[in-house]
């Protein structure tokens, strides 16, 4: 399978199946997409290839260049490097009888938020259920029931989450501490993260985060006008300038590294380019802004016509993220990090995050639900900290959760990048985890495209300066 594309001057052609990525000249892009049907057909003779192209090339290339261009695909292709066949699909043939270990979990460390967002999913803290704080009793037990799951693996990890994890901040203390005890008898090693509003962040709360927390998230919307219309507190008014200089002591404090500010873009913003580019402007060198996940009849939900506006977006910031890079004022921004040599494994590439299997969520009262995202809705309640997982059915149901198990994603380009996608938004959409939700797939798909852009665009820098 090849997918094709042109983006701010560079023609690109990727293998799906093998992974490469080809940065072409015009002829070359124009012969791909020739031969590519010939191969699907099971034509390898040379010969009728070269009838074939060179009865269909454009007229403006000379028969000798179509000729070198079609040599140049068909090496590609003896190398394993074009139109590579299929091998991944009978890996996931039996992945329910696969043995899975529990990861990571998200501690729910408060059913509770000292803001009123208005696009929260988890209704300001409460997640269709009680507000609750959770006791280090719960923790205690959860943090237990993840090293007796782990198996073998030794890297475990549990995020603090919320709600706002800091209203409950003293139990976070004592469940990274009660971590740290089980690090050696059990030969374990937790990576704490914390996700945060930023409203009660002070010099003790960031000492103790930036000795004990792998990753810290900062939420935040991007330009003030945006993120107090979207981020207010309870009695209406935003939370901009409160949270802004906080999140810029953590960064610094941080070197830059290890942190996220982390926003959502809306109906609202369309243009949120701009909200990343002015997080960025703040000294933000660490930016995700993501979007939205709405029912069709909130006010801030994205819809299909402006997804074009939307990849528009993604190509200005794409450009600017370039221009700022030769400036000497780049940044990250998460949706276009991309590792095209390495990444991960191939089971993650098939089945993504591991929702349901190798990551848990757990409410303060302690039950256990497949991730953040479905934690209220009892169908999917697994089980509880004390007693381990009792809904196998739910479990094995998301261990067969795969690219391949869903229609709309077998013949997808973006397969192996985006994993099938987020089974809670497959299932508030369509009732089931094994469907996709559709514009969220239009977006990711052209957030691959920005992210294989600016690496060539980088390659080709990093060649010029040899």
């Amino acid at each position: 399978m090849i997918h094709q594309f042109k983006n701010n001057g560079y023609n690109i052609v990727m293998d799906i199946n093998s992974g490469s990525v080809h940065v072409v000249d015009d002829i070359v892009y124009d012969m791909v997409t020739l031969i590519e049907p010939l191969v699907e057909e099971g034509i390898r003779d040379e010969e009728l290839i070269r009838a074939a192209v060179v009865g269909c090339a454009d007229a403006s290339y000379s028969e000798e260049e179509v000729l070198e261009a079609m040599e140049e695909v068909l090496e590609l292709e003896k190398q394993g490097q074009l139109f590579t066949p299929d091998i991944y699909e009978n890996y996931v043939v039996d992945f329910k009888k696969r043995e899975t270990v529990v990861k990571a979990l998200c501690l729910h460390i408060a059913h509770d938020c000292n803001l009123a967002c208005k696009y929260c999913f988890a209704e300001e803290g409460e997640y269709h259920g009680r507000r609750a704080l959770m006791s280090f009793d719960v923790g205690k037990k959860a943090l237990d029931f993840l090293v007796a799951n782990s198996g073998n693996r030794v890297n475990l990890e549990v995020d603090f989450f919320g709600g706002e994890p800091t209203m409950n901040w003293e139990v976070v203390r004592e469940l990274v501490q009660y971590g740290r005890s089980l690090e050696e008898p059990f030969h374990k090693k937790f990576r704490f993260t914390l996700t945060t509003n930023g409203v009660l962040l002070n010099d003790e709360i960031l000492e103790f985060a930036n000795k004990e927390m792998s990753n810290i998230v900062l939420s935040i919307d991007g330009r003030k006008e945006v993120n107090d219309k979207m981020r207010p507190f309870r009695g209406g008014q935003g939370s901009y300038d409160l949270i802004v200089p906080k999140f810029q002591k953590v960064a610094e404090s941080r070197n830059q590294t290890n942190y996220y500010v982390r926003g959502t873009y809306t109906r609202n913003n369309l243009d949120f380019a701009e909200d990343v580019l002015h997080l960025a402007d703040l000294g933000f060198k660490q930016i995700s802004v993501e979007p939205v996940v709405a029912g069709p009849d909130d006010w801030y939900a994205i819809k299909e016509e402006d997804i074009p506006k939307l990849k528009a977006e993604y190509d200005r910031l794409a450009v600017e993220m370039l221009k700022r890079r030769k400036e000497g004022r780049g940044f990250q921004f998460f949706h276009f990090m991309i590792d095209l040599e390495g990444g991960p494994c191939v089971a993650k590439r098939l089945s993504g995050c591991g929702s349901g299997t190798e990551y848990l969520a757990v409410t303060p009262w302690g039950d256990l639900y497949p991730c953040h995202q479905f934690v209220g809705q009892e169908k999917f309640l697994l089980g509880n900290v004390e007693e381990g997982i009792t809904n196998t059915a739910i479990r094995d149901e998301f261990k067969c959760c795969n690219v391949y198990a869903k229609e709309k994603c077998k013949k997808c380009f973006a397969r192996f990048y985006c994993s099938g996608g987020c089974a809670a938004n497959s299932y508030n959409f369509h009732g089931s985890i094994n469907d996709a939700y559709d514009v969220g797939c239009e977006l990711q798909r052209k957030r691959i495209e920005c992210a294989i852009m600016i690496k060539a665009a980088m390659a080709e820098t990093e060649e010029g300066q040899r």
